[in-house]
């Protein structure tokens, strides 16, 4: 059977209605960059997600080609993540999507090397017609962060993240929101097929002590 990281690794993909604490481990992704509004139909991150999943499913299937990845497994591609910031904001304002900056990734099992990553860009770019050279293979560390599984649309999360605040105040800790700490999101819904007060989003926060 194929792994799957969503049951594997229920602590960090299937958290609870309710806030959590939890330290997310470093992890291996495919990243596209960009900004905007991801809302727009043939705006900057729809092109996005064509390039991380165009790559995602090149080293998924690399089994049936020539290229050969070392210690490779069957695995199920994991859910889209995204973490988002604005420019002069803490926190996101959701009345404001255009001025969005985004890294849309995808996780990647860790048996895949950044040379396995380099054919996949150069393989996909060639067999899809489409130029992957904007994807990244980065390592992220989240650490210590706050958690909640969010039900309904997009535009309702501050209600989730209210009380992601109101717990992290009671239990001794702060938002630890940077530069380099973002507002993560993992969609465990597609918004094609489902209807939008039963989207399940995870939303994450990064934290510390007081």
């Amino acid at each position: 059977m194929a792994f799957d990281f969503k049951k594997e690794f229920k602590e960090y993909y299937l958290p609870p209605c309710k806030s959590e604490i939890v330290n997310v481990p470093p992890a291996n992704f495919i990243a596209v960059r960009g900004s905007g509004n991801p809302n727009d139909g043939d705006g900057d991150y729809k092109h996005a997600l064509n390039i991380l999943y165009a790559v995602a499913y090149t080293l998924k299937m690399s089994y049936k080609t020539d290229y050969k990845i070392n210690v490779f497994y069957e695995y199920v591609v994991p859910p889209l993540e995204g973490f988002w910031w604005q420019d002069g904001v803490v926190g996101v304002d959701y009345s404001n999507k255009s001025t969005f900056n985004w890294i849309s990734v995808l996780r990647l099992p860790d048996f895949i090397t950044s040379k396995d990553f380099d054919w996949a860009v150069s393989t996909a770019t060639k067999k899809k017609k489409l130029d992957c050279s904007r994807a990244e293979f980065i390592t992220i560390n989240e650490g210590l962060c706050v958690q909640i599984m969010h039900i309904g649309t997009y535009d309702q999360e501050p209600e989730s993240v209210k009380l992601m605040d109101d717990f992290i105040a009671i239990a001794g800790y702060s938002n630890d929101l940077s530069a380099t700490r973002l507002h993560h999101e993992i969609y465990l819904s597609d918004p094609r097929k489902t209807s939008l007060e039963k989207l399940k989003t995870v939303i994450r926060h990064p934290v510390k002590m007081r």
